[in-house]
């Protein structure tokens, strides 16, 4: 599959758009060569005196020319309708299709991208698309318009056409290695150069709290720089070969005027229409160059996204079998036990979690359902365990989209009652919308134990067999605190869930039944 396939809404589209495109060409080279035409013979009828002026039938070609000028227009105006609605309608499909195949991956063995080279992709790379597709129905109305001014220019004599024909077909090949000379450097170090800014800025803006704090504002703004500095300085070169290659179609189609010029055999009207229907070709080719210029700058972010459209598609996770026991070390756990893991910090217990969510490839000393974590597919660990992180990751949506990530549609009642238990009941409905209170990636108006909070909800609503707590009420004040663990203890036995805990706080051990040293699972770090 490749970043620039399009469904078959798309195809037809395009398809509609490259028909708008041959009739705007076509009308586009007409349009000249009758308005030669017409000009030359009005003014030989007006110097051979009043009376050949007066037979002179102007109505016919005025017509011609306006009707060939809506046209040309209509026609223009259809290629921009159809083929922007197939590359809007392409780019949407395809960053739903990224998107679900970079989510389905196993995030043990899938690619490690930082967030700013994910958000490059799925944005940079995905926009710069647009032009390619729209440009798409160019190629064919161009030649078209070529073949009619090959056409045309035959009206002034075999020779003036065979001369127009040969440079025609000379100046694709032509303008394909004066691009790849000129152009293809340019746009690629442009394309290079724009990927890593966006992807140190998105970098940049996700700690932008911090770095206000600490006034790092000069010293970000120098590094970026640095990237916009190469930008800029790949853009002025792909500025200059650009330029270089519009002065060579200049003189090319000044060239095919003059050969047709001098090798017509026809009267003034007739070569006057040749002349201008050789101009209007050669222009009309010059879509193909500019097809080129475009490919050429999105050539590093085609191979990003095929990269990613190279990776397995999501397959639908089988059904749970129910909850399974675990080992830990030494301790066997039934479903429902509930163990608080203890050790220093860095020692590794957050790496427990992980690796038992399926997010990290750790070595310990621990089965699921009999099995080493390594030999678990994804599927089997996303069925069996819902992870609260120490660091609360929250999407740029609604409060209710953030919990929803757990369990898509779930209704608003399962929601109230998770969010009952984290204690964010009267806090959410306080707010004035709610459920639907609007939160940027890093919380809005959600104070830091809040989002803490947040993330444990989502937890609950996943429903999954087991429960991964890391440090879940720190930053949390004690009387929330005692007011989560009592609900939070009910809410395990009433749905007999499992529990992990790892916590610094002496509180939320009282949710665990069984302790055990990560000393005693994983190596020390």
């Amino acid at each position: 599959m490749s970043a620039l396939a399009l469904d078959a809404a798309g195809r037809r589209r395009l398809r509609r758009a490259g028909i708008a495109a041959i009739v705007a060409a076509l009308a586009g080279v007409l349009l000249l060569a009758v308005s030669g035409w017409f000009l030359t013979a009005a003014a030989l009828a007006g110097a051979a005196g009043p009376v050949a002026a007066l037979g002179f039938n102007y109505l016919i070609p005025s017509a011609a020319i306006r009707g060939l000028a809506i046209l040309r227009t209509v026609g223009r105006y259809g290629e921009r309708l159809f083929s922007h609605q197939a590359a809007l309608g392409a780019m949407a499909s395809l960053r739903a299709c990224l998107f679900a195949r970079l989510a389905a991956q196993d995030g043990r063995t899938g690619p490690d991208l930082a967030g700013g080279d994910a958000s490059a992709r799925l944005i940079g790379d995905i926009d710069a698309l647009e032009e390619l597709i729209v440009r798409r129905p160019v190629r064919p109305a161009s030649w078209v318009a070529a073949g009619t001014g090959v056409l045309l220019a035959g009206l002034a004599g075999w020779a003036a056409a065979l001369a127009l024909a040969l440079l025609l077909a000379a100046l694709p090949p032509l303008l394909d290695r004066a691009a790849r000379r000129l152009t293809h450097g340019p746009a690629q170090d442009a394309g290079e150069a724009l990927g890593a800014l966006r992807t140190r800025y998105v970098e940049y803006a996700a700690a932008r709290a911090e770095i206000a704090a600490y006034g790092l504002a000069g010293r970000v703004t120098g590094d970026l720089s640095r990237f916009t500095a190469a930008l800029d300085a790949a853009r002025a070169r792909l500025h200059r070969g650009e330029g270089v290659i519009a002065a060579l179609l200049a003189g090319y189609a000044a060239l095919a005027v003059a050969l047709v010029l001098l090798l017509a055999d026809a009267p003034a009207p007739r070569v006057a229409l040749a002349l201008l229907a050789a101009a209007g070709a050669v222009e009309a080719m010059a879509g193909l160059a500019r097809t080129a210029f475009r490919r050429a700058g999105v050539a590093a972010g085609l191979r990003r996204l095929d990269a990613l459209l190279a990776l397995p598609e999501p397959v639908a996770a089988p059904v749970s079998a129910g909850a399974v026991p675990l080992r830990l070390g030494s301790l066997d756990l039934a479903p429902g036990a509930r163990v608080a893991i203890t050790g220093r910090s860095g020692s590794g217990k957050t790496l427990l979690l992980e690796t038992l969510a399926g997010l990290r490839a750790g070595t310990v000393d621990a089965a699921i359902g009999g099995q080493a974590p390594a030999a678990c597919s994804d599927a089997m660990l996303r069925a069996q365990f819902a992870l609260a992180p120490q660091d609360a990751a929250l999407i740029a949506g609604t409060i209710a989209d953030n919990l929803r990530l757990a369990r898509p549609g779930v209704d608003k009642e399962a929601i109230w009652a998770v969010l009952r238990v984290a204690a964010l009941e009267d806090r959410i409905q306080g707010l004035p919308q709610g459920l639907n209170t609007r939160l940027g990636e890093a919380g809005g108006t959600l104070s830091g134990g809040e989002r803490k909070r947040l993330s444990l909800a989502r937890a609950l609503l996943a429903g999954r067999p087991w429960l991964l707590l890391d440090e879940p009420t720190e930053g949390i004040d004690s009387t929330t605190e005692s007011e989560i663990i009592a609900r939070l203890d009910a809410w395990l036995a009433g749905s007999n869930t499992g529990l992990i805990l790892v916590s610094h706080r002496r509180a939320p051990l009282t949710l665990a039944g069984n302790v055990i040293a990560i000393e005693d699972i994983a190596p020390s770090s």
